[in-house]
């Protein structure tokens, strides 16, 4: 019986997300040509990745533009939970980028759960990787979680595996309501337990082509 991948679903970005992900393709294109303004942007801010806003006062000026204020007017309720988004995802993108020249690690349509899944083997779940994923996505802090997924990039930046910083921008900006850390943390999950993997990834690990039943829930 032949299989086929469903077609990989992309969210649409809110303002957050569509900031983040139109200043990504900027660094990103520039560090893959290697251009000395985004090569020492993105360097400038990995030092700020699993940092709050709060704890990286230097990088004021490297993660929003003025027209970011356009859609975030400074009497706008949430003006601060939208820069640390935008900081947050700024950050781990330049981390998960380090040293990728061949390659951009923000891909539209990659969703953090997924990506996870995809770290594992084939119809298994790697149980430690599992527990870290769970702790970002019930984390009870800013803090907790943009520290949680600063290890989870690392991993993902080790196995060339890609991300949505777009979308992930977003997640983050809705995480810091209580209502929405609960529709994220249902959105990762579902993400990680709807996985499988695409043709080309097939291609890539063989392994990856069979089927993935009995995946335990992501609660």
């Amino acid at each position: 019986m032949t299989t086929t991948s469903p077609t990989r679903f992309i969210h649409e970005l809110g303002d957050v997300g569509t900031a983040v992900d139109e200043r990504v393709r900027q660094l990103q294109t520039g560090y893959l040509k290697d251009l000395s303004e985004s090569v020492a942007t993105l360097a400038k801010l990995r030092r700020g990745a699993g940092k709050t806003i709060e704890e990286a006062p230097e990088l004021v000026g490297l993660t929003t533009h003025p027209d970011f204020y356009e859609h975030f007017p400074l009497d706008h309720p949430r003006i601060g939970d939208a820069e640390a988004a935008v900081h947050e995802a700024l950050t781990l993108y330049a981390l998960h980028q380090q040293s990728k020249r061949e390659k951009g690690m923000h891909r539209r349509g990659h969703e953090l759960g997924a990506a996870v899944r995809r770290l594992m083997p084939s119809g298994d779940i790697d149980e430690p990787l599992r527990k870290r994923f769970v702790q970002a996505q019930t984390a009870n802090s800013p803090a907790t979680r943009i520290d949680r997924l600063r290890a989870i990039v690392t991993l993902l930046r080790a196995d060339d595996i890609p991300l949505d910083y777009g979308l992930l921008a977003d997640q983050l900006y809705d995480a810091r309501t209580r209502a929405g850390a609960e529709r994220v943390r249902r959105s990762w999950g579902r993400g990680f337990q709807a996985y499988r993997p695409s043709r080309t990834e097939r291609e890539q690990d063989p392994d990856k082509g069979r089927e993935e039943d009995g995946t335990e829930p992501v609660e």
